[in-house]
């Protein structure tokens, strides 16, 4: 493990970042229509119950990485094959965050461009940062988060200044009951983007002060999933639920409504700077996540070896992985989710939970 480490608010600025990822540019949570919103705030709150699932497993091994204890508790063997099925999870995640970040620059600012140079400078500028070590990427966080919430607090008054905002398309609340609200939150607001939360297991070992642990990665998942649900509701009370639903980038077509006298228009620039700075932090932390682990279980002195390989299969990975953009975000969406999703988010950190337990039960007597 890298001796480096990063402060509070540097995590507190990693999750933030990673959470918005490109969540907050396409319509997750749709499925539940008007109570979309609704269905974000609920996946928020099984969110930070997986996240004291996590944090139970780390207390137990303070020291140790996430491929790092699953050996300890399911033993050597079985628990190399599953870490080694964590880092395929993580890198699969990156080359879907990066296959979004692509589709959107070519749908809004660069239709005729090739997808292959935009996925590459990408993951190119991700590399370079993954390499210089855990430090610069959470200094580098800590000064993206300002420039983030800078666009957002300006997009935001423009959007409400241009009178576009109808709050009516949001009524009324319920109409159709909870269970929409229900079957959208669990598994797909909870698994994206909160149960992906997972992945900081295999940085929780870099922080410096232990103690605020809690504290704040609640303030960052609070933080994000009312920022997620707040966008999510602007877009329906700007479009209605029908042109949400049927929009690939909501956000875009949200702040594309924007013209104030004539003058102040076109600021597409702005959903685009938000989804380069989501999804670099988002892409980088799986892919960080993912080379820790493959120097884990494969014992190399350091990852950087790794780097220029592991980023090529992402990047031919992200350029194959669906024919076309709605077949990715349905793989992703429902595919992914019912299957990927739950096994690595809840099922196997629940076993180790349970495992847990019984061993310091038995130990204890």
């Amino acid at each position: 493990m890298e001796k480096a480490k990063i402060s509070p608010i540097q995590l507190f600025a990693l999750i933030y970042l990673f959470e918005l990822g490109s969540a907050v540019v396409v319509s997750i949570g749709i499925s539940a229509k008007k109570d979309a919103w609704l269905a974000i705030l609920l996946g928020l709150a099984g969110g930070i119950l997986l996240f004291f699932m996590y944090r139970y497993l780390y207390l137990q091994y303070p020291e140790k990485t996430l491929t790092g204890y699953i050996k300890e508790i399911f033993g050597k063997y079985l628990g190399w094959i599953i870490g080694l099925c964590y880092i395929v999870y993580f890198l699969n995640i990156s080359m879907r965050v990066l296959r979004d970040f692509g589709d959107l620059l070519l749908a809004s600012t660069l239709p005729k461009t090739p997808l292959l140079p935009i996925n590459a400078f990408m993951i190119l500028a991700v590399s370079y940062v993954v390499f210089h070590g855990i430090e610069v990427i959470g200094r580098t966080a800590e000064v993206f988060i300002v420039v983030l919430l800078i666009l957002g607090i300006t997009g935001n008054a423009l959007i409400h200044i241009s009178g576009n905002v109808n709050y009516q398309n949001l009524l009324p609340v319920l109409e159709e009951g909870w269970k929409p609200i229900l079957t959208t939150a669990f598994p797909e607001t909870i698994a994206i983007p909160f149960g992906e939360l997972i992945v900081f297991t295999m940085l929780f070992p870099y922080l410096n002060k232990t103690k605020t642990l809690t504290k704040t990665v609640l303030y960052a998942m609070i933080l994000s999933g009312l920022t997620l649900s707040y966008t999510l509701a602007i877009n329906i009370a700007v479009l209605g639920v029908d042109r949400v639903s049927r929009s690939t980038f909501p956000l875009l077509s949200t702040i594309g409504m924007v013209n104030i006298a004539e003058f102040l228009q076109r600021l597409d620039a702005f959903v685009v700077f938000t989804l380069i700075i989501g999804g670099f932090f988002k892409i980088t932390i799986f892919f960080y996540g993912a080379l820790i682990g493959i120097r884990d279980l494969f014992k190399f002195q350091k990852y950087m070896q790794m780097i220029l390989p592991i980023a090529l299969i992402v990047l031919y990975s992200s350029m194959t992985i669906a024919s076309n953009f709605p077949e990715h975000i349905k793989e992703g969406l429902k595919i992914f989710t019912n299957t990927a999703h739950i096994t690595f988010q809840l099922i196997i950190p629940l076993l180790m939970c349970i495992i847990t337990v019984i061993k310091k039960r038995l130990k204890a007597k």
